[in-house]
């Protein structure tokens, strides 16, 4: 079994940082790319950026320059930086990673989420 666990969502003002961080345990071989979401209320759920196992990043338009995803591969824990909040930030941030168990099954796994209020 594969558990993703999310923190660092919080209330901040417009400006503001935060980081959150998602932490990936139990019957893992290998994680390959790594990503957060986000669902704002009324609204799907969007992907905000991703990171390979390589190191390579991508981002949704609206969040380049501001936000930094990141990952620790000896840690299996990847973050999200995020600078220059505004209240379109505001959302449940979802943690996702791609991970093949020791059985070499593949898994396309989630977090809880956490929860991410942009406001003044």
């Amino acid at each position: 079994q594969v558990q993703l666990v999310e923190s660092g969502g919080g209330l901040v003002q417009p400006g503001w940082s935060l980081r959150l961080s998602c932490v990936v345990s139990g019957s893992i071989f290998s994680i390959y790319d790594m990503a957060w979401y986000r669902q704002a209320p009324g609204k799907q759920r969007s992907l905000v950026a991703t990171v390979t196992k390589g190191g390579s990043t991508d981002y949704l338009y609206s969040v380049k320059g501001r936000f930094t995803i990141s990952r620790d591969n000896a840690k299996n824990t990847v973050y999200l930086q995020m600078n220059s909040l505004k209240p379109e930030d505001t959302a449940v941030y979802y943690c996702n990673a791609r991970i093949r168990t020791p059985l070499f099954a593949d898994l396309d796994a989630w977090g809880q989420g956490t929860l991410v209020i942009v406001s003044s």
